[in-house]
Parts: C-alpha cells; sequence; structure tokens
C-alpha cells in the first residue's frame, strides 16, 4: 500500500504531519517504558547487587601508580582491593560491559526519526536519429539535492525487541563484570592464602634445621668424649642437610607465591611487597540450607542465566515481526537545478522543486514458512536456554555442597593436626632429655623432630585449606568478602522472587504461532 499527497497548502499539510509524527515518536517511547510483564518490571524485582560491580572506578589499560606505599604490609583486603583496581583481564570485562551499554543507546536511538540528505551531481548527453524533441540536455549538468525524514510507525514489535535485548544484554555484561570480579576475588584470596602457609612451612623448615644443628652439636659433643659412635654424627649430618634441602624447596615455593600474587594485584614480580596476615580459624555457622539460599539469592550467574531466557524470548519476538506489515511514515523535499545552487541557467536551464509525504505499508504475506520455521527454531533454542538454567541451578547445589564439606572437612583436620602438634612437640622433648640421659638413641630424637616438622606442616595446610575452603563457598555464594579473617554474619535479605535466579521455572516446549 502506498499513499501520497500533494495539497496547495503545504505550509498547513507540514504542519498536521509534524504534529501527528511528534505524537507518534511519544506513543512508541511510552509503549517501550511501560509494556507490562516485560524487562522493566523484571528489572524492579532483581536484586540490583547482582548487576552492580564491586569496583566504582573506571579501570584503564595505561600505567598508574601503584597507590601502595612502599614497605607497607598488605593485607589480604588491601590486595583484593587493588586486584580489582588494576588487573587487567578486569579492564577487559569492564570495557565489554561498557560496550554493551552503548549498544542499549544505539538500539534506543531506532524508534526516532531518520534524517537523510543527499546531493548529487550529474552530466547526461542524448543522441537520437531522427531527433525526436528539440529540447537539449544542459550544459554544465544536472544538480539536485534531497532531504528525506522517515519514522517507522509500526515494524511487528521488532524494534521494540531489539532494544529490550539490549537492555538485557547490558544488564548480563554488568553482572558479568561482578561475577568476574567475585572469581578474582576468589584467586586473589587463594593466592594469598598459598603464600601465608608457604611463609609458614619457611618458618617451620627453618625451626627444623635449628632442631637438627643443635642435634647435631650434642651428638658431636658426645663422639669427642667418647660416649656416642661415629654413626650418631653422620645421621645428624645427613639429617641436616636433608633440612637445608627441604628449607630451599620452601623458600621457592615462597618466592613462586609471591610472584603469583603480584601478578594478581597487578605489580611487577620483582617488587617486594610484604603480605601481612595469618592462618586464623574463623568460626562458620551456616548450614547448607541457609548457604543454598544464600546462593540461589545472590550470584551473578544465575541472574545471567535468567537474562540469557529472556534474550533468547526477544530473539524469537524480533523473528516473530515478520509476521506483521511494516509501516512507516516518510516526508521529502527534493530540488534540482543545472547549475551547482540549484537555480536556472542558460536558454534550456530548468529548476524545479517537489516535496512529498506519505505512509508506506509493506507485507509478506506468504515465504513458503521462512518466518514459521524460524519461529519454530527460536523457541527451541528459548527452551534449550531454560534447561541450562535449570541445570545450572543443579550444579549450583553441588558447589555449594561440595565447598561446605570442604570447609567442614578442613575444620576437623585442624583440630586433629592441633593434637598432633601437641603431642609431637612433647614427644621430641622426652626423646631430646633422654637422649641427653644416655638413655635415648640419636635415631628417636631425629625421628621426633622430623614427625614435629611433618605434623606442623599438617596442621598449616590444615588451616590454609579451611581458609581457602571458605573463600571459595563465599565466592560460590555470590557474596563478596574481601577479608575472610571476621567471623561470618549471615546478611539479612529478601528472599527469591518469582521470575528470578531463586525463583522456579519449568521448561516448556516452544508454541505455535502467536497471535495478533
Amino acid at each position: 500500500m502506498h499513499a501520497s499527497s500533494s495539497v496547495s497548502h503545504a505550509a498547513q499539510t507540514r504542519g498536521v504531519f509534524h504534529c501527528c509524527f511528534s505524537a507518534l515518536v511519544v506513543c512508541l517511547l511510552l509503549a517501550c517504558d511501560a509494556s507490562p510483564s516485560l524487562a522493566a518490571s523484571a528489572r524492579e524485582r532483581v536484586n540490583e547487587a547482582l548487576q552492580t560491580p564491586l569496583f566504582r572506578g573506571e579501570r584503564r589499560p595505561e600505567p598508574r601508580p601503584d597507590g601502595h606505599a612502599p614497605g607497607k604490609a598488605m593485607t589480604m583486603s588491601d590486595a583484593v582491593q587493588r586486584a580489582l583496581a588494576h588487573n587487567p583481564s578486569l579492564g577487559a570485562q569492564e570495557a565489554t560491559s561498557r560496550a554493551s551499554e552503548e549498544g542499549r543507546k544505539s538500539a534506543r536511538g531506532q524508534f526516532g526519526p531518520k534524517l537523510s540528505l543527499s546531493y548529487q551531481a550529474y552530466k547526461q548527453e542524448r543522441e537520437s536519429s531522427p531527433s525526436t524533441s528539440s529540447a537539449r540536455t544542459p550544459r554544465l549538468g544536472t544538480w539536485s539535492m534531497g532531504v528525506d525524514i522517515s519514522q517507522p510507525i509500526f515494524q511487528g514489535f521488532r524494534l521494540l525487541a531489539q532494544y529490550q535485548k539490549a537492555a538485557l544484554q547490558a544488564e548480563s555484561d554488568r553482572a558479568a563484570l561482578r561475577q568476574a570480579e567475585l572469581t578474582m576475588t576468589g584467586e586473589v584470596q587463594k593466592a594469598f592464602l598459598s603464600y601465608l602457609q608457604a611463609e609458614e612451612n619457611v618458618r617451620s623448615e627453618q625451626d627444623s634445621l635449628a632442631r637438627l644443628r643443635d642435634q647435631l652439636r650434642i651428638t658431636q659433643a658426645f663422639y669427642d668424649v667418647g660416649l656416642r659412635p661415629r654413626l650418631d654424627v653422620l645421621q645428624a649430618e645427613v639429617d641436616v642437610s636433608n633440612a637445608e634441602n627441604l628449607l630451599i624447596q620452601a623458600e621457592n615455593t615462597r618466592d613462586t607465591a609471591q610472584a603469583q600474587l603480584n601478578t594478581l594485584v597487578g605489580l611487577p614480580v620483582t617488587a617486594r611487597v610484604p603480605y601481612s596476615g595469618q592462618l586464623a580459624h574463623v568460626p562458620f555457622s551456616r548450614s547448607l540450607e541457609q548457604c543454598l539460599a544464600a546462593a540461589y539469592r545472590q550470584r551473578p550467574d544465575l541472574y545471567i542465566a535468567a537474562k540469557t531466557v529472556a534474550i533468547a524470548g526477544k530473539s524469537r519476538q524480533e523473528v516473530q515481526s515478520e509476521y506483521y506489515p511494516q509501516v512507516e511514515a516518510y516526508y521529502n523535499v527534493s530540488r534540482q537545478g543545472n547549475t551547482f545552487d540549484l537555480q536556472r541557467s542558460g536558454e534550456n536551464g530548468s529548476s524545479t522543486q517537489v516535496w512529498e509525504v506519505g505512509i508506506s505499508a509493506t507485507w509478506d504475506v506468504f515465504q513458503w514458512g521462512t518466518t514459521y520455521y524460524a519461529d519454530k527454531q527460536y523457541g527451541w533454542l528459548v527452551t534449550k536456554t531454560r534447561y541450562e538454567e535449570e541445570q545450572l541451578k543443579l550444579d549450583v547445589g553441588y558447589e555449594i555442597k561440595t565447598r561446605l564439606l570442604d570447609v567442614r572437612e578442613a575444620e576437623k583436620r585442624i583440630a586433629v593436626a592441633s593434637k598432633s602438634v601437641a603431642q609431637a612437640t612433647e614427644a621430641y622433648h622426652v626423646a631430646l632429655a633422654q637422649y641427653q640421659e644416655q638413655v635415648g638413641t640419636n635415631f628417636d630424637v631425629l625421628n621426633a623432630s622430623a614427625n614435629l616438622t611433618a605434623a606442623q606442616a599438617s596442621l598449616t595446610g590444615a588451616r590454609a585449606d579451611y581458609l581457602t575452603a571458605l573463600s571459595q563457598l563465599y565466592v560460590a555464594m555470590g557474596e563478596f568478602r574481601p577479608d575472610i579473617m571476621h567471623p561470618d554474619t549471615a546478611p539479612r535479605t529478601p528472599s527469591p522472587v518469582a521470575g528470578t535466579p531463586g525463583g522456579s521455572r519449568t521448561p516448556a516446549a516452544p508454541a505455535s504461532r502467536p497471535g495478533s
């Protein structure tokens, strides 16, 4: 259908058209903002924290000052905050989030009118034999300029679906940035705890080496006065050498852990930063049900999964727009002349001006099922994303239980290892006293010292594993804890609502063509 009109009172017609034009734009924007049961109402019910980045500044790729005073100790919280501000991988994720927001604004611009300008110059030569017209083409060619304004009126909800899909993508990418920040928090804390564990192991190996050197000195003194055989001295020397070797390995492990931690917080690997902290036991009293409730309420990936389902639905709605006619209003003005300023010149010159206003509608009535089967295809893609969301919820439950079991296991190991250290310490002192009283052997002392070193390493590993498991549990629950060295207090937050990551959704097969 095509309609065009040309009236004598051009100014009145243009005024009426401009009023109708403005009213259409306002109605479309209001329909976008007030459409029920769409992304606007969903955004009001979803916890805004799920899509709020943890770091509120702007990460930049160019070098910036460290913001860390030389020689100042860096705590776990300081390390996490610095990693969030300086790690390049998070900067790339932030750039993706900002790009999606600009894409949303670009999609919003499609609701407005489009203004096009054109300017053209061409020369045409016409030869005919015999001549049928006395008209001759202009000597300087033909010059024309046009102004065209078009406004989409109805596109089968395609523009609305595109804008809502872009808005959902922007929200999803903001949540993905938060998810990346939570993951980075867990990685920094794991590296920080590995460094503290390596430091403790270095101290333990240093104490072991000091004990073995003392034992070598005592054994050498006994041997010098003929109270002990040469074999005891050789055994003590071998154990001292082994202890020195283990100390070198422990120091290398510590330096490697520090280099990894420096890399995560955005510092050179050569920086000698004193990281401060201790492997203290932090109570955790939440039950499995409380952890699951927190995860379903707070995890950004569940929020992203819900948005992925919504985006798939908008993609299907975009395909369904082909069922409807495409209506567009337009207004154009064109002027033509035989000079560059579009005026008439010469005997054969001419100058014309034409304006046109109208509404055009196109409707693809039949395409051999192209739109129908594309609609069915995207319907099954919507179903696929729903099943994936349900699978993610199951995986979240498994992950939470696994992390919680790791916490409980490490907590029990701490109690056992603490008792073992106390027993090994007492056994060493007894063996040393018996050796000095000539009622014990050198092997008993060396064996007791080795057992004490192993018990200390076991306790250090259990404490580090406990805090690492606790850190991973917080990340699995979607909870930001830059410093886990404080007792846990479960935050009070509202319960999940339907349609959010904590709500239920049952996968369903795609429906057929929607009603009009």
